[in-house]
C-alpha cells in the first residue's frame, strides 16, 4: 500500500519541490495550498498526467476547521496519513516600530498556529496508526533571528519549540517529529530583496551562493524515510554553513 503525504503550502518554492519528490518517490502526494489556486492546480494536473498520484486541496491552515478538514479529506481519499510536511508560511519584513498588530498576528497566524492546528489533526490519525513522520519547516532566523524580521523569527522559532516538545510527547506513540530550518533559498519569498541585497548576503554564506528548494526538499524526504526513524526531535539547517 503506497504511504500518503500532506505538504502544506505546496504550490510554488519548497513546497513545490518537496510535492514534486515525494510524488516521484511514489507517495500519494496532498497537494495543500490556500489562494494560488492556479499554481496548485498546474503542478497537480502536470504530475497526475505523468501517472503520478496527486490530489490538490484547498485549506487555510490558520483555521482550524480547514486545517482538520484536510487531514480529514487526505485519509477518506487514501486510507492513511503517513507524513504530513507543515511548510506553509509567509515572511514579513520590517521595524519592530513598523510591525503592526495586525501584521504580528497575521504571521504567528499562519506561520506558527497554521503549523499547530496541522500537527494535531494529523496526530490524532497518527496515533491510531502508531506510526507517522511529522516535518515542520522552520528557518535559520528561527534558530538565531533576524534583524528587521522580528515577528518572522518569533514565528519559526515557535515552530522549533513546537517541534521538540511535539517530538517527546508523540514518541511512544511511533510518531518521530522533526524540523527543517532553511537559510536563503532561491523562492519568491525572496523576491523583496534586490540584487545587491541578495548578493550581499551570499558573500556571507560559507558555501557562497544560495539554495535550492530541491536541495532542502531532500532534507525534508531524508526525515521522512526509513534511514531517519531514529532521528527525532531535531532541528536540519540547509543554511549553507551560515548557520553553524
Amino acid at each position: 500500500m503506497k504511504k500518503t503525504a500532506i505538504i502544506t503550502g505546496a504550490s510554488k518554492g519548497i513546497g513545490a519541490a518537496t510535492a514534486i519528490l515525494f510524488a516521484q518517490k511514489g507517495y500519494n502526494v496532498v497537494l495543500n495550498y490556500n489562494s494560488s489556486y492556479e499554481s496548485a492546480s498546474l503542478l497537480a494536473r502536470s504530475l497526475s498526467q505523468n501517472g503520478f498520484s496527486v490530489t490538490p486541496i484547498k485549506a487555510n491552515v490558520a483555521n482550524r476547521l480547514e486545517a482538520e478538514l484536510l487531514i480529514k479529506e487526505a485519509l477518506y481519499k487514501y486510507g492513511s496519513v503517513d507524513i504530513i510536511v507543515n511548510n506553509a508560511g509567509v515572511a514579513f519584513e520590517g521595524l519592530i516600530t513598523e510591525t503592526d498588530e495586525v501584521d504580528f498576528d497575521r504571521i504567528i497566524d499562519i506561520n506558527l498556529k497554521g503549523t499547530f492546528n496541522c500537527c494535531k489533526a494529523a496526530a490524532q490519525v497518527m496515533i491510531n496508526q502508531k506510526s507517522g513522520k511529522i516535518i515542520n519547516v522552520s528557518s535559520m532566523w528561527g534558530q538565531v533571528g533576524a534583524s528587521c524580521e522580528v515577528a518572522y523569527s518569533a514565528s519559526k522559532a515557535g515552530v522549533i519549540g513546537l517541534t521538540k516538545a511535539l517530538a517527546k510527547e508523540l514518541a511512544p506513540s511511533g510518531i518521530t517529529v522533526n524540523s527543517v530550518a532553511p537559510g536563503i533559498i532561491e523562492t519568491s519569498m525572496n523576491s523583496n530583496l534586490t540584487i545587491e541585497e541578495l548578493t550581499d548576503f551570499v558573500d556571507t554564506v560559507p558555501l557562497g551562493r544560495m539554495g535550492t528548494a530541491e536541495e532542502v526538499a531532500q532534507a525534508i524526504y531524508f526525515l521522512a524515510s526509513e534511514q531517519a526513524d531514529y532521528i527525532t526531535g531535531q532541528v536540519i539547517g540547509v543554511n549553507g554553513g551560515y548557520v553553524i
